[in-house]
């Protein structure tokens, strides 16, 4: 598809639906919602919503909020330091991160670093797994992690403060501020975190040298209303962090990380009687620092500025069926010290389909196409179905095809980047069973994925280390998640679980990918009565091999933590808690040669105001 075919296509969608009755003016829970696709076209898919309980008992970084309420797997380079998710056998490139409707995995890796986001700064997060790329674009394969600021109008006004202090010299801080009005709304939040991290190896003679950290985040979100009709909101971002990289077992480090990524969206959304329209403009920054001693005032570099331009239609063609059609167009900008300067321009048209049979049955229908001149893109489709047979059993079905892009790294790096790579492709499907009875909720999913012209860099025949499609890999498995709650007058117990079973083989070798374990499965008990609470976390973590032939392996490993709080406010929150971290001071490392911290603890102050 060309360029002038693409355009002709969108004018045309814009077009058809521009003239959709507009006599009539009604209120949707959407002009709190950025990321409306979540909820709308998801529904033969599974969402976690990770409340502000949950959070409140994993503050700090959102690797440690993910790890004990879910089955992804992160490989993290030591405590704070680097982190990468596998989600349901995948790469880290092919896990999205998704801010506020907006793909934020870098341009430069395709990844994202789960402890460069504070999670304390977002009022909802939310796991989605599965296949997403039709609506979220590249690395939406393995699932996707949706981090939204929601704003709400003609709501009291509150203060949040969360302090907290913990083993190894670690501080962290966080204040949210919430405003509604009729006509205004805004939520704000600043985040702050620092580490000594010199823990000590277990069963080492040795400390986390060189692994101190700090960071701060900057979150801020306003929204006005115009009229009944019209919406205009403003979102912005900013983080700013430096780590020194620890070393390994065997060798020491010296080196010094600094990060600084901002974000900022205007958004105008228009509701009618029968559509809705938002328009959105984003300009998204990420810039690295990377100092090999960090007393040197010399280091190397990578920055990408990307300007998104969005318009999302949603037309209500009847009671029961809906059309969204999702037409974007963004340009990035790399510079840096290894990196070709390079400009890169991607559009996209994407269209949504969801009918409504009957109470009981629906179904969802999605295609995408991607426009570029750097490489080709395929079409992307989704189907997925949700059938309640009984009043408390749910059947869902989803089929899709997705795809990651090559990033800059992979394109244009000096000496050794590849033009002619292909986007990685999938080709995958998922059955789920729900049930629920009052309340207690069973979900259980079966999942398919085959996945072609992985990206690898190989070194070629004159051992220059380059990127090429080489790999086919097939990831197949079972996930289980199951949670309860139990009412006897004052006391109230509640329990959740998750397992996750996955498979992540070379189809050529018939060996499992590195880094990831067959078995994830972790459990949260808690306890409250009243103004007190008591709570337990468990995490189970399978073996792990740590070379492509599947001779070298780290063994699996248990963790467990426990806390307890008191809420000393009557009409006002006032908890005051205390947690220890790996209770049973298990020895176990993520990364080969990267020990992770023992038993520690943590002290934590939450005021509602």
């Amino acid at each position: 598809m060309t360029w002038k075919n693409l355009y002709c296509w969108l004018a045309f969608l814009l077009y058809s639906f521009s003239w959709g009755q507009n006599d009539s003016i009604i209120r949707l829970n959407e002009v709190i919602v950025s990321d409306s696709q979540l909820k709308n076209f998801s529904k033969s898919q599974t969402v976690t919503i990770l409340n502000d309980s949950i959070l409140n008992k994993n503050q700090g970084s959102l690797t440690s909020l993910l790890s004990t309420n879910s089955t992804i797997y992160f490989k993290e380079n030591g405590a704070g330091m680097v982190s990468s998710a596998s989600f349901r056998g995948t790469t880290a490139q092919q896990t999205a991160v998704i801010w506020n409707g907006i793909n934020i995995n870098s341009q430069l890796n395709g990844q994202t670093d789960f402890n460069t986001i504070n999670p304390t700064d977002f009022t909802n997060i939310s796991i989605r797994t599965g296949g997403g790329s039709v609506i979220y674009g590249s690395g939406a394969i393995g699932g996707s992690i949706h981090l939204n600021s929601e704003l709400k109008f003609n709501t009291a006004t509150s203060h949040l403060f969360r302090l907290n202090y913990g083993s190894f010299e670690t501080y962290g801080g966080n204040y949210q501020l919430e405003i509604g009005t009729e006509k205004w709304a805004v939520q704000a939040s600043i985040s702050s975190n620092s580490s000594e991290n010199d823990y000590e190896y277990i069963v080492y003679d040795k400390k986390n040298e060189n692994g101190e950290f700090a960071n701060q985040s900057y979150n801020f979100s306003i929204g006005h209303k115009i009229n009944d009709a019209n919406f205009i909101k403003f979102y912005s971002y900013l983080f700013n962090g430096e780590r020194h990289f620890s070393g390994t077992i065997t060798v020491n480090s010296d080196d010094k990380y600094v990060d600084f990524n901002t974000r900022n969206m205007l958004e105008w959304i228009l509701f009618k009687n029968k559509y809705s329209s938002k328009v959105k403009a984003a300009y998204i920054t990420e810039e690295y620092k990377y100092y090999e001693n960090r007393n040197s005032d010399s280091y190397t570099f990578g920055q990408v500025n990307s300007l998104f331009l969005k318009h999302d239609f949603l037309y209500s063609i009847s009671e029961s069926i809906t059309i969204n059609t999702l037409l974007d167009v963004t340009q990035s900008d790399a510079k840096g010290s290894d990196l070709l300067t390079e400009t890169r321009t991607i559009g996209t048209g994407s269209i949504l389909w969801k009918h409504k049979l009957s109470s009981k049955l629906d179904y969802e229908l999605g295609i995408r196409q991607e426009v570029t001149d750097t490489y080709e893109s395929p079409l992307l489709f989704s189907a997925g179905t949700s059938f309640a047979l009984t009043d408390f059993y749910t059947i869902k079905a989803n089929l899709s095809k997705n795809f990651r892009i090559p990033t800059f790294n992979d394109l244009y790096w000096q000496g050794s980047g590849n033009p002619e790579l292909n986007p990685e492709h999938s080709l995958q499907g998922e059955i789920g069973n729900e049930f629920n009875y009052k309340s207690s909720k069973f979900v259980l999913t079966g999942f398919l994925i085959q996945l072609k012209d992985m990206i690898r860099w190989i070194p070629n025949s004159g051992g220059l280390w380059q990127p090429e499609n080489t790999q086919n890999v097939t990831n197949y498995g079972l996930e289980a998640q199951f949670e309860t709650k139990k009412s006897i007058d004052k006391h109230l117990f509640s329990f959740s679980t998750s397992y996750g079973y996955t498979v992540s083989e070379n189809n050529e070798t018939e060996k499992q990918l590195t880094y990831v374990p067959n078995h994830k499965a972790n459990a949260n008990l808690a306890y409250n009565y009243k103004s007190f609470t008591t709570y337990y976390q468990w995490m189970y973590t399978g073996e792990v091999f740590t070379s492509s032939d599947n001779f070298y392996k780290l063994d699996d490993f248990t963790l467990s933590n426990i806390g307890i709080d008191y809420n000393f406010g009557k009409k006002k929150t006032c908890l005051l808690g205390f947690q220890v971290l790996n209770l049973t001071n298990e020895n176990y490392q993520n990364v080969l040669s990267r020990p992770m911290p023992g038993r520690n603890f943590k002290l934590y102050l939450t005021l509602n105001l």
